[in-house]
């Protein structure tokens, strides 16, 4: 490949993630996990979701 070639990737690929950068909601948490008051997003999530059906006491001895 020739350094034009490269270059021209390069930018190509700097322009793509330029791109879905600002196109994206920008509402990233890289922090890892959340425990106790910070993990707030977790409490809508189980709202949003539908309730799952309890499992017998009985089938969770076997």
């Amino acid at each position: 490949m020739s350094n034009r070639s490269i270059i021209i990737m390069v930018l190509v690929l700097v322009g793509a993630t330029a791109y879905l950068l600002l196109k994206g909601d920008g509402d990233i948490d890289m922090g890892g996990e959340k425990h106790g008051a910070e993990a707030v997003h977790v409490e809508e999530a189980k709202k949003d979701a539908p309730a799952a059906p309890a499992a017998p006491a009985a089938d969770a001895k076997k």
